[in-house]
């Protein structure tokens, strides 16, 4: 079976792990789960927004430089509030975390028709942060079967979207509720260090 991949990159890319509470440290999550990979799917094709499921999509690889710890101000979640005479102030205070983030990450997405593949090449994606995008570079022609052991090629992470001995619990889906699993496949070297 033919597959055809389109190989994003960009600077930086950040996949907050499910059990990230406002941590004052988080590492990225170094693989996709079942509702980024259908979130993405929904990017690139908005007609397939009222169906569940991910129908186009029939692979992914994620590969990084390395995580590079940094940090960001961010505003914390609740407001509060004091009274100075008849008026009430509200403000947000600030605070200081540190994100380890993907280092110029490489995302290979393959698809089952050229039409798809070329459609998904003309926009770009996020991980996660909207902030942090990739943007398509070529697209590659090949085989599931190259797809799946070539680890030059297509060397990265991907978790794979089945229950066995092996999965392990990445989340909730966000519409469905569902608990999801999957297992980890490592192909060649996905982690770059230069």
């Amino acid at each position: 079976m033919k597959y055809y991949v389109v190989k994003y990159t960009g600077p930086f890319g950040f996949i907050k792990p499910w059990t990230a509470v406002r941590d004052s440290e988080t590492f990225s999550q170094q693989f996709l789960t079942p509702s980024i990979v259908e979130g993405m799917e929904k990017k690139l094709f908005p007609q397939l927004l009222k169906e569940q499921g991910i129908k186009k999509i029939v692979g992914h690889r994620l590969s990084y430089d390395q995580i590079t710890s940094q940090q960001e101000v961010i505003q914390t979640r609740g407001w509060n509030s004091t009274r100075k005479g008849s008026q009430y102030l509200f403000d947000r205070p600030t605070a200081v975390l540190i994100r380890g983030i993907l280092h110029n990450p490489v995302l290979h997405i393959a698809f089952a028709t050229l039409q798809d593949a070329e459609d998904a090449c003309t926009q770009h994606i996020c991980l996660c942060r909207n902030e942090d995008i990739l943007f398509p570079e070529e697209i590659i022609e090949t085989t599931d079967e190259q797809f799946q052991n070539n680890d030059e090629l297509f060397a990265g992470y991907e978790l794979v979207f089945e229950r066995k001995d092996k999965s392990f619990l990445v989340g909730y889906h966000r519409v469905s509720q569902q608990p999801m699993y999957g297992w980890i496949r490592v192909v060649g070297q996905p982690v770059n260090v230069y």
